[in-house]
Parts: structure tokens; C-alpha cells; sequence
């Protein structure tokens, strides 16, 4: 957490209870610096948009907010790891072949692991870095092993870090899954009495201890329960 327990439940002071803290960045989802395109060979636009169907409902210029961004959903730090700053900050600002030709990179760079749920249909096969042997078994047995640890990996680094928001220093706070989304401007007495909460914003904050040390300080993204 950024900000240590006080040790001792008070209400928030009259700053925190004007805005919350805003300014938060997506949680980087599968980052990782330019790397050169392997043997991967490149999918077809269909398979593309097939991908943006999944991960985003086909809208090539959406940002919900939640971190990532445009059609394929990229986070902020792969765009940018992968070139893709050449054309806009974030992929929901540039064109759908701009953030295609990014996604070329990501999947040269990564394999169809990068999009562990929405990636299965593209026809390019994972690229682990290994050189590929068409006389050796036991050369094909460990690529395909290497292949299936490198997406197990990234699916587990997706998991992970869509857990946590990053506050406006850099740090990360724990999500949560409550039923609330925190949004800019809300606090936790705002919270407790647009929803009815009984208890007001001190019950609010016990249900969410696990994720809130500071009752002063909770962050866009955040996701509190209610009850």
C-alpha cells in the first residue's frame, strides 16, 4: 500500500472528503521493452478483429478507464514498449492499423499468450525465442515447453497486475472485487451515503480494510464492497 495505517479509524479530513486521489494509470498488463519480431508470422485482419470482438466488443477507440486501452485492450506500458508512442500516447488514439502493427510486434515479441483469453484464434503460433530443430524431437518437445511456460507466465503477470491500481506516484494499491468501482471525486463518505451504506463511511472502511490503510486515501479503480 502507499500509505501506512494510522493506527486508528477517524473520519477523513475535509481535503479527502472533496476529491479522491486522481490521476491513476492502468496496471501494466503484459509489458515488456521492444523486441525483435521472431518467426512468428503475422495474422489476418479478420483474426484482429476477431480479437477486438473479444477483448473490447470491436470498439477500436474505447478506454473505460480500467487501464487499457483501444481495440486490443493494450496497457499503457506495452503501447509504449512496443512502439506504439510513434503514433499516439495511448492505442485508443490511434488508428485500428496503427495498433494492428503493434500488435504484430506484441505477438512477434510474446505469442498469442498475450491475449490468453481472446488471442486462441490467431493463427500465429507463440514465439518463445528458440530456434526451431525439424530433425530433433527432443529439440521440438522443449520449444513447445518453453512456449507453454512463457504463457502460463503471462497469464499469471495479467491476473496479477489487473489486481492492483497504480496511484498518481507509481505505486500499486490493491483493486479489491467488491461491487463498487471508485471513480474520481468519490471519497468514502460520499460512497457510504450514495449507496445507503449502515454505518456511514466508518463501516464502508472496515469492509475494505484489506485494501484501504488510509480512510483518507482510496483511488479510481479500486473496487469496494458495500456490505
Amino acid at each position: 500500500m502507499l500509505f501506512s495505517s494510522k493506527g486508528k479509524h477517524r473520519r477523513p479530513s475535509k481535503a479527502a472528503r472533496a476529491v479522491a486521489v486522481a490521476g491513476v494509470t492502468g496496471a501494466a498488463a503484459i509489458a515488456a521493452p521492444l523486441m525483435a519480431a521472431g518467426s512468428a508470422s503475422a495474422a489476418t485482419a479478420s483474426e484482429w478483429d476477431a480479437v477486438a470482438q473479444c477483448e473490447s466488443g470491436g470498439n477500436w477507440s474505447i478506454n473505460t478507464g480500467n487501464g487499457y486501452y483501444g481495440g486490443l485492450q493494450f496497457a499503457a506500458s506495452t503501447w509504449a514498449g512496443y512502439g506504439g508512442t510513434q503514433y499516439a500516447s495511448t492505442a485508443d488514439q490511434a488508428t485500428k492499423a496503427q495498433q494492428i502493427a503493434i500488435a504484430e510486434k506484441v505477438l512477434a515479441g510474446q505469442g498469442k499468450g498475450a491475449w490468453p483469453v481472446c488471442g486462441k484464434g490467431l493463427s500465429s503460433a507463440s514465439y518463445d525465442g528458440a530456434a526451431a530443430s525439424s530433425n530433433s524431437g527432443s529439440s521440438r518437445k522443449s520449444t513447445q515447453e518453453s512456449s507453454e511456460k512463457s504463457t502460463e507466465d503471462t497469464r499469471a503477470s495479467r491476473s496479477s497486475e489487473r489486481a492492483t491500481v497504480e496511484t498518481p506516484t507509481g505505486k500499486k494499491v490493491k483493486k479489491g472485487d467488491g461491487e463498487y468501482k471508485v471513480v474520481t471525486g468519490d471519497t468514502l463518505s460520499a460512497i457510504a451515503e450514495k449507496k445507503n451504506v449502515k454505518g456511514g463511511w466508518e463501516k464502508l472502511f472496515e469492509l475494505n480494510k484489506d485494501i484501504i490503510d488510509d480512510a483518507d486515501f482510496i483511488y479510481p479503480g479500486q473496487q469496494l464492497h458495500l456490505s
